[in-house]
């Protein structure tokens, strides 16, 4: 019976730790990050590309999959532009670690969602990796680098 119970608590453990979210910095810094998280999900589901592109900061870069570096406001806004036909019905991010140091910080995880293409009316789920550092903008947290790529 104790080698049922020992096994159950390693388990139990290693099941606490797989998922546990850690978050390093002062708290009100790890909120803001966590608010522009979500909002930057609503707006992706919301079509708000304007929102959407406010959360990087001025000089901010995106790497794409399979893609190069896109800089700059225009070109980040123009790459997070969808085909009228393509809608985003769900987005989600899980951020495993976000550790902020100074006035920089650095977030990864997963992210997830669902897209609908109107044309042929089928759905199409996404889910795949990122790698996220922040840069304070006076009191906000802006996005400096966005990596991700897609897992399946």
């Amino acid at each position: 019976m104790p080698s049922r119970v020992n096994a159950f608590l390693v388990f139990l453990l290693l099941t606490i730790s797989v998922n546990a979210q850690e978050y390093v910095g002062k708290g009100e810094d790890v909120s803001v990050i966590l608010k522009n998280t979500k909002e930057f999900s609503k707006a992706y589901i919301d079509g708000d590309i304007e929102k959407l592109t406010s959360i990087y900061s001025e000089d901010g870069k995106i790497f794409p999959e399979n893609s190069d570096i896109i800089e700059g406001y225009e070109a980040i806004k123009k790459r997070w532009t969808l085909p009228k036909h393509i809608k985003i019905e769900s987005h989600k991010v899980t951020p495993k670690e976000i550790n902020v140091i100074d006035n920089y910080a650095y977030d990864y995880g997963y992210f997830e969602g669902t897209s609908k293409n109107n044309k042929n009316n089928t759905t199409s789920a996404f889910k795949g990796k990122y790698v996220i550092v922040w840069k304070k903008v006076n009191e906000d947290w802006k996005i400096y680098l966005d990596i991700w790529n897609s897992i399946e």
